[in-house]
């Protein structure tokens, strides 16, 4: 009776354990451009704004991200954050640099996608395709996984003014 309630313990842990890697991120890759680790943050009802976070790799030449957009927001803008004096300022900027051989990382307080206008509020669990667009590798849709609403100070919260 204990080898039986182990086994089923066991198999419980291992279908929980299979669903919650689900909802990792999924890697894509368009021409020498890789992109790894994205994912976004949960919102509540009424948020019009969420992060948008991602690691782009680049075994290639120099390459600029220029755009992006995905079905759940009205807009996906291109921002960073960078100390302005004693202030920390958000912008929106006309690409992403991704240098030739190297990495950039899209993290919270840096460079990050901004979804505008969220049509509905961001469940966690879910994914959210988005469609990157690059200067010379070109387009390439990645599944991003929405992750349980984590640091209120990342300067993604419903109350941050654009």
């Amino acid at each position: 009776m204990k080898i039986k309630g182990l086994f089923g313990l066991c198999a419980f842990a291992g279908i929980t354990l299979g669903l919650s890697f689900s909802v990792h991120a999924q890697n894509a890759k368009v021409g020498s451009v890789q992109i790894e680790n994205a994912y976004t943050r949960a919102t509540v009802p009424g948020q019009q704004v969420a992060g948008g976070f991602m690691k782009i790799e680049n075994k290639g030449a120099a390459d600029q991200l220029v755009s992006a957009s995905s079905p759940v927001a009205g807009e996906v803008q291109l921002h960073e954050m960078a100390m302005d004096g004693n202030v920390m300022k958000m912008r929106q900027v006309k690409d992403i640099a991704v240098p030739a051989g190297g990495a950039v990382e899209l993290k919270p307080g840096g460079l990050h996608l901004m979804f505008m206008n969220i049509k509905a509020p961001l469940t966690a669990g879910e994914t959210v395709p988005v469609k990157l667009k690059f200067a010379k590798a070109g387009e390439v849709e990645v599944k991003m996984p929405v992750n349980a609403m984590g640091n209120p100070g990342s300067g993604h919260g419903g109350a941050m003014k654009h």
